[in-house]
């Protein structure tokens, strides 16, 4: 199988495309450069030139592969439609991929989620969010109208080592570099407010799932447990030598350092269930959040002994 894959040289997106070539299947990805096309091709992705902005390439890399996954961002408005009009009526699978980030609330450092939402749950969305919330549900009526077999996974707080060029996801490493700065580790008002999280390695295996099983119009939650960020700041307080010293980051600084981005990714409240996941067939296998950091604790401990 051919499959196109942006941002491939990214966290998730590089993932997934080195295990894709790992299954011995054909992979092309997009990159802006030729240095970046060098590294792609290392782990046998075949590079395509081009910017997620050349509508033609993006066209012609589709209709030339057996699917896409896309990637390289969960709010590239635009982009989606894109993929529609090239796969249109051809039966072929397009994965997009989304994040929990959708069903945020306004919590400030509170815990006030009642319930993890699956995919069939309502909720109602902060307006920060409704633009992916509309690009979701465009893609899926694709899958309903256009003949297209679309996915959309969205992963909760992803963690683990990716197998890409980019090596960390965003909040937990953000995280760790503030509390570097701070010199213990961060969370932000009173830290109550809880995330679903996901390994990487469990993330990919639902990518690779969901190519094989999963039906048009399909919508995936990718989580396996949650934590508060006050406990994440726990864990990062043990593992990453601030002798367990957590420190409170205030809102208002929060805020004004990092925007409404930096306010509802790491102060909100993201609780999801994968239950179409688990119907799927997929079984997280990878290491816990607690297990994680436990790992690399050991492994620091080892490197300096």
């Amino acid at each position: 199988m051919k499959v196109f894959v942006t941002g491939a040289t990214g966290y998730i997106g590089g993932s997934v495309a080195e295990r894709l070539v790992r299954e011995g299947h054909i992979v092309t990805g997009l990159v802006r450069n030729e240095e970046k096309a060098a590294l792609l091709k290392e782990y046998g992705v075949e590079p395509i030139l081009g910017s997620i902005d050349d509508h033609d390439i993006l066209t012609k890399a589709a209709q030339d592969a057996d699917g896409v996954i896309h990637t390289a961002s969960a709010d590239s408005e635009g982009i989606p439609d894109v993929f529609i009009a090239a796969l249109a009526r051809t039966g072929k699978f397009f994965i997009h991929t989304s994040g929990s980030g959708l069903v945020n609330d306004g919590a400030d450092g509170e815990f006030a989620a009642a319930r993890r939402l699956t995919e069939d749950s309502y909720f109602e969305p902060i307006p920060f969010r409704m633009n992916r919330i509309k690009m979701n549900r465009t893609i899926r009526e694709a899958g309903i109208n256009l003949g297209i077999r679309t996915i959309v996974i969205v992963p909760s707080m992803i963690y683990g080592r990716g197998r890409g060029l980019h090596k960390e996801s965003e909040q937990i490493p953000a995280i760790i570099r503030l509390s570097k700065q701070l010199g213990a580790a961060a969370y932000f008002g009173k830290g109550l407010n809880r995330y679903s999280n996901v390994h990487l390695d469990d993330l990919v295996d639902l990518y690779l799932l969901a190519i094989e099983r999963a039906p048009a119009a399909s919508l995936f939650y990718a989580e396996n447990g949650d934590a508060s960020f006050k406990e994440i700041a726990e864990m990062i307080a043990r593992t990453q030598g601030f002798d367990g010293k957590t420190v409170s980051v205030p809102m208002e600084e929060l805020i004004a350092q990092f925007g409404d981005s930096g306010r509802y990714g790491v102060a909100s409240n993201s609780l999801v269930e994968a239950a179409n996941a688990h119907r799927l067939g997929w079984t997280p296998k990878a290491p816990s959040l607690v297990e994680y950091f436990e790992s690399l604790r050991e492994h620091e401990t080892q490197s300096h002994t």
